[in-house]
């Protein structure tokens, strides 16, 4: 299988080039030249398959024997062993056919675990089979961040800068990430917001001259496609389990940098039935105008109580424009160019398509903080604010009551303490076991200015011989 950038410009590639280079020259991101399908058979003889073996099946087609089938088996089981939930990805019912699925069962407590423990298994192997040594690079609002970090810390080719927005992360998701002591693991708190980490990252992909002689960056964020191919895979698992492909099923998704729903959207042309894709966002709402009003313009970042879709340039998005038109390359560098200056319109075709394929709602922090409040009261299930976000926007969305709707549970409550104080819990949700220590940590970062020149000269003096 070959995978081509979104803008046009950039040389096909492989599977095994394709997750080493990231973002692609002309600065566009890769998707499949063609997409996978599965017939509703196919699908139906997966039932009763482990998480693992699931995953096996769905990814196969997008790896194309860059990895021995044997090898990819190993590389999924090692990705899923640290998961505390032998289902990996449980539904818990919270009202009349409405599911939660429980995302975040991994090792950091957050649903970027599928993707990033995944990826680093993968790179792992890459990387040994081809005697290389790279530098991660990469930007979290919060999640990506230390689940990347997680995936990445044992890896003896991999040297790894995650940056964050400095005192704009929760305490628990700070410290995930600051607490890894390893030699390879380097934290930057960027004066900043998340869009200017994740410009900083996106500018030294396009540039890395500041690099040392023989390193090249790997991208980590959901820019890699093996982030996006990873995360299809729950979205076959909660459909299985609630009767598809016999029925269909609904799914409304927290979404801020759009990876999430994007694979959700994929999964639905693999021949999953999916019959709404819900975008759920808070007040940083750039995704429900646009659907809503064809109104793409970035407005003054908010921080919130939700802060992993605090967030303004959805990178993923790009890739679901490439399909709205037609796959024309020249048509997303135009409209890049327009958001480069504030905002785009999308031509009508593609609004009326983003509309059959998506309904869109946004959520406040007040309503964010009644509805953590009042699903507990009535199932005393504790919500995180980005699941109670996602919600929400299910139940003022929902066009149909006999259809599963499975709301993805994107993060464990105990990251965001404060919402739950303020939703009127009298403690903040306990941590799992592995990390009730967290607080009692050491911790590792370094402070840098909104200067990508300095960045870069942290990053170049950091990376090991």
């Amino acid at each position: 299988m070959k995978y081509i950038s979104t803008r046009g410009l950039a040389p096909a590639l492989n599977f095994e080039e394709v997750v080493l280079t990231g973002l692609a020259p002309d600065g566009g991101l890769y998707v499949p030249e063609t997409l996978p399908t599965f017939s509703q058979e196919e699908i139906a003889s997966w039932a009763g398959l482990s998480y693992q073996e699931l995953a096996f099946n769905v990814m196969k087609p997008f790896v194309a024997g860059a990895v021995s089938d044997e090898d990819f088996k190993k590389i999924i089981a090692d990705a899923y062993s640290t998961f505390r939930h032998d289902a990996i990805a449980p539904l818990v019912q919270t009202a009349h056919n409405e599911w939660i699925l429980e995302l975040f069962q991994g090792p950091t407590l957050a649903f970027k675990d599928f993707a990033l423990q995944f990826l680093g298994h993968l790179l792992d192997h890459l990387l040994k089979k081809r005697n290389q040594k790279v530098v991660v690079m990469g930007a979290t609002s919060g999640d990506t961040g230390s689940a990347a970090i997680e995936g990445c810390r044992r890896c003896d080719n991999i040297d790894i800068f995650i940056m964050h927005p400095h005192n704009r992360v929760s305490n628990v998701q700070r410290r995930q990430m600051t607490t890894v002591l390893a030699p390879n693991v380097f934290n930057i708190a960027l004066e900043g917001n998340f869009d200017d980490c994740q410009n900083m990252v996106k500018a030294s992909f396009g540039d890395q001259s500041f690099l040392p002689d023989g390193r090249q960056l790997v991208a980590v964020n959901s820019i890699n496609w093996a982030r996006i191919m990873a995360q299809i895979v729950y979205y076959f698992y909660a459909g299985l389990a609630l009767g598809a492909p016999h029925r269909p099923v609904a799914f409304s998704v927290p979404t801020g940098n759009f990876g999430d729903i994007f694979a959700g959207y994929l999964a639905k042309k693999m021949g999953l039935p999916v019959d709404q894709l819900v975008i759920a966002t808070n007040s940083n709402d750039i995704l429900h105008r646009c659907i809503s009003s064809n109104d793409h313009s970035k407005h003054q970042l908010q921080h919130t109580l939700s802060p992993s879709m605090d967030i303004m340039v959805s990178s993923n998005f790009e890739r679901m424009l490439f399909d709205l038109y037609d796959r024309d390359g020249n048509a997303i560098r135009q409209l890049m160019e327009d958001f480069k200056s504030g905002s785009m319109t999308l031509k009508e075709s593609a609004l009326v398509r983003a509309r059959e394929l998506f309904t869109s709602y946004g959520v406040s922090d007040e309503v964010t903080i009644d509805v953590i409040r009042s699903v507990f009261d009535r199932t005393e299930y504790l919500l995180d604010p980005h699941t109670a976000i996602g919600v929400e926007a299910a139940r003022k969305t929902r066009r149909r009551k006999d259809i599963p709707m499975v709301v993805l549970a994107t993060a464990h409550p105990a990251k965001f303490p404060e919402a739950v104080r303020k939703a009127g819990q009298d403690t903040d949700p306990a941590l799992p076991h592995h990390m009730q220590d967290l607080f009692e940590r050491d911790e590792r970062y370094t402070v840098l200015p909104q200067d990508l020149a300095k960045v870069q000269q942290f990053v170049a003096a950091n990376v090991r011989k």
